[in-house]
């Protein structure tokens, strides 16, 4: 196996670790997805910014069909050079049409760039027909607010809307001594696989402005921070759970809102 020297660059931190690599990559092995998410182990695989491929070996000597995405124009040279059989498409990921690159479903990883995390799993939302599996490594923080429950201090927007379509998952922690340069926080790992919902049973645009408008107001009581969106004279006024702030609340109860705001739209 390669191993590299390795360069921050555009917002990235770069793995050198062989073992966390290789720990990574196996996160979406057949042999490691739960039992009710195996069928999706043999998908082809989309990275997301590789780097110097030290992930990327570890895919490809699983067998794995490989598209990589990565934006540095040095990075993708070398990995053309070092890894022939790695399909390379320099561009952003965030820009990406990513029906275009796949007909079908596929499985999504990488060593996420921290400063661009949060955009990555919003985008995964708008994907979430074709990317039933979800892996990789960000910051600590992003990835525990991500698998974070009702009623952790973390729990926020992205925790509500993944959990929505996933069961999300925090595997492990990583050191920042695994990277060059090192970064300053804690990385963790996590895995998200789609669950059985086909719908939310509610309008999804509202849904999401109802999750959006009680998180950005999070110290309030929904009573208070939905003002705009249920009139005070609405039924769902008189239930308990208006009186609870927002990070009491579970998708169900949030669906249960957002039917609540339908009727006066």
């Amino acid at each position: 196996m390669t191993q590299v020297k390795a360069k921050k660059a555009l917002g990235q931190h770069f793995l050198t670790d062989l073992n966390v690599a290789g720990r990574i990559a196996a996160t979406i092995s057949r042999s490691e997805l739960p039992d009710d998410a195996r069928r999706w182990g043999d998908l082809p695989v989309l990275e997301v910014g590789p780097g110097m491929g030290v992930l990327s070996q570890f895919l490809l000597q699983a067998g794995r069909t490989v598209k990589a995405v990565e934006l540095d124009t040095e990075s993708v040279e070398y990995l053309a050079r070092v890894y022939p059989d790695l399909e390379v498409i320099e561009g952003d990921f965030l820009k990406m049409d990513l029906s275009a690159l796949y007909g079908g479903e596929f499985v999504l990883i990488g060593n996420y760039p921290y400063n661009i995390s949060s955009q990555i799993f919003f985008k995964v939302l708008d994907y979430r027909e074709q990317i039933p599996v979800v892996s990789g490594m960000l910051q600590k923080e992003v990835a525990e607010r991500i698998c974070s429950r009702p009623g952790s201090k973390v729990y926020g927007i992205l925790s509500v809307l993944l959990q929505a379509w996933y069961d999300c998952d925090y595997l492990f922690n990583v050191p920042p001594g695994v990277f060059a340069p090192p970064p300053k926080v804690m990385s963790g790992v996590l895995r998200l696989t789609r669950n059985s919902r086909t719908t939310l049973g509610c309008d999804e645009k509202l849904f999401k402005t109802i999750v959006k408008t009680a998180f950005g107001q999070r110290r309030k009581t929904l009573r208070n921070s939905l003002g705009a969106l249920i009139p005070s004279d609405a039924p769902i006024q008189q239930d308990p759970i208006m009186s609870l702030r927002p990070e009491r609340l579970g998708v169900e109860e949030f669906i249960t809102l957002t039917k609540a705001a339908e009727q006066y739209r």
